[in-house]
């Protein structure tokens, strides 16, 4: 009998993707997901995991969003921490872990390996993880792990894990044939699929790969500098200008300037206008010449608004624009100022700059604020979700009441 092989065949595919006080750390991204939910590269966090792992992925996470993502328990579970992205060093360590065995970080668990009996005595008794044993990565030399801790650096990795996405996603693949219309450069590989449509552009391709998914429409006139990630059922409007790495996630608008920002799914940036360094939730709306500053005047490291803190924490980078996060809209010429973070379902117009941060549920601008009123927020998220077919459900709803009544304190009443 082989025990090594055994072991591989009898690796579980039940992974419970938890999520750590760097839940609190990638607010407002977060109000509205786990941390797993969030878009860097091509693919989520969790779906990362789901092809990399061959398994099925459900959640650990904020007790108000465990009715929309529930937990999966069975006989052998692997747990991942949330904040993790994989990598071939990773996944090694983790295929290592038996039954009962942890992988940690110092003492920050980074994965186990759990029985149901075992999961439970752990949820009870947060200490009984010191009684594991297995593998601490602390003082490994050479040891590179990219996670996801604040809301930048999914604009900070997006290039890479565009990469990575792109070399899983692709492999063993063709491409679907690019029409001779365009003008391709580059050492890297531009990749569409199915029903996907491209005439008349230029790809430069040398800082890194195109993937063009599924049903998207780049129309014409578009300059695209890789790496680029447009997800399925994407539009990149006439003449936009895009620079890597830049991510479009499935059902995103895209014109105007663009310069390394990720668009979760279902939002619009479809006008002229610059979005840089910057991080959108889904179904936001930038109205047409809708502009953010990612470099401040005297070139000094940006701060943002830290929901932990409740205060501006340094980000330590120099270029630092907008995060924003789920169903927040901004006016025709909206400006935002470098490091701009704004909740959810923030409505922003008129002239001016309005502050730095905008709490949830936040109605105005540079001249004020009021409440964003809850019902009128989930009718205007209602029309919006049913312009792309699809319903806002009982789940979604409550969540968004939570939201709202949650971060009373952080708005002018």
């Amino acid at each position: 009998m082989n025990t090594p092989n055994m072991k591989q065949n009898n690796f579980p595919k039940n992974i419970i993707l938890f999520g750590d006080d760097n839940w609190f750390h990638l607010l407002p991204l977060t109000f509205t997901r786990p941390i797993a939910e969030l878009r860097v590269g091509i693919l989520t966090i969790k779906e990362k995991w789901e092809i990399h792992l061959n398994g099925h992925v459900s959640y650990i996470t904020q007790d108000y969003l465990a009715e929309k993502y529930p937990i999966n328990i069975e006989d052998d579970n692997l747990l991942i921490n949330s904040t993790l992205l994989p990598s071939i060093t990773i996944l090694n360590y983790i295929k290592q872990l038996q039954l009962n065995e942890a992988l940690l970080l110092g003492d920050e668990l980074l994965a186990a390996r759990l029985s149901a009996d075992q999961f439970d005595l752990l949820s009870d008794d947060p200490a009984s993880l010191k009684t594991l044993k297995g593998i601490n990565l602390e003082g490994v030399a050479g040891l590179n792990i990219s996670r996801i801790m604040r809301p930048y650096d999914i604009f900070m990795l997006n290039g890479q894990e565009i990469q990575h996405d792109f070399d899983i996603i692709t492999k063993g693949r063709k491409s679907q044939p690019i029409s001779d219309t365009n003008k391709v450069i580059g050492k890297h590989t531009v990749f569409l699929e199915e029903g996907a449509v491209m005439e008349c552009c230029i790809i430069n391709t040398e800082g890194g790969p195109v993937y063009i998914g599924k049903k998207a429409l780049v129309m014409e006139g578009c300059l695209i500098r890789g790496s680029l990630a447009v997800c399925e059922g994407v539009v990149i409007k006439m003449g936009a200008k895009i620079y890597g790495p830049t991510t479009a996630g499935p059902y995103c608008r895209l014109g105007g300037e663009v310069n390394n920002s990720v668009l979760f799914a279902n939002s619009n940036k479809g006008h002229d206008g610059y979005l840089g360094n910057s991080v959108i939730g889904e179904w936001c709306n930038l109205g047409a010449d809708t502009n953010t500053s990612n470099l401040k005047n005297n070139y000094l490291p940006v701060k943002i608004w830290s929901y932990v803190k409740e205060g501006f924490e340094d980000t330590g980078l120099q270029f630092c624009g907008l995060i924003m996060g789920d169903h927040s809209k901004a006016g025709i010429n909206t400006m935002f100022n470098t490091g701009t973070v704004v909740g959810v379902a923030s409505n922003i117009f008129g002239d001016g700059f309005p502050r730095t941060y905008i709490p949830s549920y936040s109605w105005g601008g540079a001249s004020g604020f009021t409440t964003h009123q809850l019902k009128k927020a989930i009718e205007t998220a209602e029309i919006v979700m049913k312009r792309r077919n699809q319903d806002m459900s009982e789940e979604d709803k409550k969540i968004l009441e939570y939201i709202f009544h949650n971060t009373a304190t952080n708005r002018v009443q």
